[in-house]
């Protein structure tokens, strides 16, 4: 093969329209998988895989493999996942080796941090650095919090060696952290068949230290952080945006013969995100969450914050469908109210279900806000589109006879961007609506 033009690495070959990989190695696509790669999308699936073959000296595929269509045509390279429904995922149009994929990811990785530097001020010391796909690394996160940096490698393509050496090496070169710790999402760990991480930090600055506690800010609020505990990577970073716009709305809009934003309730608080921010603004906050642990966290995070929120803020434990549900029939009112749950639907199968779930919860916020008050709610199901939960909250609208005027629609923080031919990487949703 030639030398691709513009490539900086000997390892990478022009590959699209080319002659496919040699018959004893590399993976055959078929025509439904080639389409999709050829319109910018980087997953193919295990069912859409006609034939993988594993060159010699291997007995197993390796983690870097050439792919092609039924026709023999170069697709370019991805990173094979034997257990995994995602069975390849694109890294390059180009034919790499492991020295020039590793290369370019290096590269990929820099210019990702770079992309997120802009947003790290001194209110805002946290943020994703690397968003899998939308970064092109798909299977790698990384986050920020405070000094700390989390890295997952959530696939076992991966694994290859070389890989977190790399990641951690410009890591440490760009962002010059305390330590480095990585953490695999659990039940992608079990779908993709990963290891078990290692204990302790992959990297600490001070070997005798490497602390897994520290403390970080979102606008200008701080929360407690445990590399050891919580969900995630250990906090909702997509959020950041929202808390902002919530906080400003309920500021913007107030509460009728209430005062300043009167009272307000967080459904689904977790440590206290949307909570604090609103606390800022309002005389009281209740926050619900079905984990003693996260409000555990949560209270400390208000401890943290008390010079500059002045509201009265209690913590409920419990299950929210059934607190909302005695709640709305009880009477109890409130200025402002955001719902911000789990993801209801993992899978396309869990979307009727999920949208059941979010009518529920909606119509039970609606029935409690009194008039011109503000509901932010939120989805993080991306098998949920935009029409679906619009409907079902327009649904619960309907069934609560309240009049819903929307005011915003809004999506992750910039640090979790969007690429329009990767649907997958838009997950969040989140409306803003004033209710009559």
């Amino acid at each position: 093969m030639k030398k691709a033009r513009g490539s900086q690495s000997t390892g990478a070959h022009e590959a699209e329209g080319a002659a496919g990989p040699p018959a004893e190695s590399g993976a055959i696509v078929n025509r439904r998988a080639a389409e999709r790669l050829r319109a910018g999308h980087l997953w193919v699936y295990a069912s859409d895989v006609q034939s993988i073959a594993v060159p010699e000296p291997h007995r197993e595929p390796p983690a870097l493999l050439p792919v092609a269509d039924n026709r023999g045509l170069y697709l370019g390279t991805a990173l094979y996942s034997p257990a995994s429904q995602i069975a390849l995922r694109m890294v390059s149009r180009e034919v790499l080796d492991p020295a020039g994929w590793l290369e370019l990811l290096e590269a990929r990785l820099r210019a990702a941090i770079a992309r997120r530097k802009p947003l790290l001020d001194g209110e805002n010391d946290a943020c994703r650095l690397c968003f899998s796909e939308a970064d092109e690394l798909p299977g790698i996160v990384a986050d920020k919090y405070g000094g700390l940096v989390i890295l997952q490698l959530l696939s076992k393509g991966l694994l290859a060696e070389g890989v977190r050496e790399s990641c951690v090496r410009v890591l440490r070169q760009e962002l010059k952290p305390s330590a480095i710790f990585e953490r695999p999402d659990p039940r992608i760990r079990e779908l993709e068949g990963l290891p078990a991480p290692r204990d302790g930090p992959l990297w600490p600055a001070n070997p005798k230290r490497g602390a897994a506690a520290t403390q970080f800010h979102l606008n200008g609020l701080a929360f407690h952080y445990d590399a050891t505990a919580g969900q995630k990577t250990g906090a909702f970073l997509d959020q950041r945006a929202n808390y902002a716009a919530a906080q400003e709305w309920v500021r913007r809009l107030g509460a009728p013969n209430s005062g300043l934003g009167g009272r307000a309730l967080d459904v689904c608080c977790y440590q206290g995100g949307f909570a604090l921010h609103l606390a800022r603004v309002c005389r009281q906050v209740t926050g619900i969450d079905v984990s003693r642990a996260s409000l555990e966290v949560a209270e400390q995070n208000l401890a943290a914050n008390r010079a500059q929120i002045a509201a009265e803020v209690d913590w409920i434990e419990g299950d929210a469908f059934e607190i909302l549900r005695d709640w709305s029939q009880a009477g109890e009112s409130f200025d402002a109210i955001v719902l911000d749950p789990p993801a209801f639907a993992k899978s396309k199968r869990a979307v009727a279900g999920a949208l059941r779930g979010y009518k529920e919860l909606n119509l039970r916020a609606l029935k409690m806000l009194r008039p011109g008050g503000l509901l932010v709610t939120c989805s993080c199901s991306h098998h949920v589109g935009w029409s679906d939960f619009e409907a079902a909250v327009t649904a619960a609208a309907v069934d609560a006879q309240r009049r819903v005027r929307l005011l915003e629609r809004r999506g992750a923080a910039p640090d979790h961007p969007v690429i329009l031919n990767l649907p997958e990487t838009e997950y969040l949703k989140c409306l803003v609506v004033e209710v009559g």
